[in-house]
């Protein structure tokens, strides 16, 4: 049994949708802390020849909560509707634009304000989009000790749903030891994206945007195949 388990991000890049496709189980974290570094409710889309940052407004809160306890504001949807605006200016003539919008506006539109449920929601669109049948659990709703910090609560989680490999993104190799997860009987293994690229009309490749990039220009057939374009270390 495979397991890999994630930050919940919003409309992430191929490499998470990779992650995924190369689990029988994704375990995706709402008990984890949010940080304004990372990709939790923003990302990046094409704009002619360069990538835009998109940012979904949160309500302002302490640092220290976890997703699960932050919230959009309650004017996101100014935002939120000026980002749709945006996407539609930039993707509106790549060719699977009117397949692909209705599904990127659900995401964007969805009527919930916890941030955890508003990026979860969209997690599972666009893996039903993409045809990915990995097993998704909530990592509060797994039975472990949920004090437990790092290396030792991904073993936890690893043991209470019976993995025997944990595999990671390539940014853990510097994170996690394989000797460790051998003597707690799990197989460690890192995932690195292959190089990916594609048209995008005829300008530069900008490479690594969010999902609704890769699906704005290529088909699911084509898009199946890039989920496949990992190593594994």
């Amino acid at each position: 049994m495979k397991i890999a388990i994630m930050q919940p991000y919003f409309l992430p890049y191929i490499g998470y949708w990779q992650l995924i496709h190369s689990v029988d189980i994704f375990v995706v974290y709402d008990n984890i802390e949010y940080t304004k570094k990372g990709w939790f409710n923003r990302n990046r889309i094409l704009e002619a020849d360069h990538d835009r940052l998109f940012t979904i407004p949160i309500k302002k809160d302490s640092d220290y909560l976890p997703v699960d306890q932050r919230f959009l504001s309650e004017d996101s949807y100014k935002e939120i509707n000026r980002i749709l605006r945006m996407i539609e200016f930039n993707y509106r003539k790549a060719p699977h634009f009117s397949i692909v919008y209705p599904v990127i506006e659900k995401c964007f539109k969805f009527p919930e304000k916890n941030l955890f449920e508003y990026i979860y929601y969209s997690i599972n669109l666009v893996r039903n989009y993409l045809g990915i049948d990995t097993k998704i659990v909530i990592s509060s709703k797994v039975e472990i000790d949920h004090s437990l910090k790092a290396e030792e609560k991904i073993l936890a989680i690893c043991k209470a749903e019976q993995a025997s490999t944990y595999i990671n993104a390539i940014g853990g190799t510097e994170l996690y030891n394989k000797e460790e997860f051998k003597n707690n009987g799990v197989n460690l293994q890192f995932i690195k994206s292959k190089d990916i690229e594609y048209r995008q009309f005829d300008n530069t490749f900008v490479p690594w945007l969010s999902i609704i990039d890769v699906m704005m220009f290529n088909d699911r057939d084509r898009i199946k195949e890039m989920l496949q374009q990992y190593e594994l270390l």
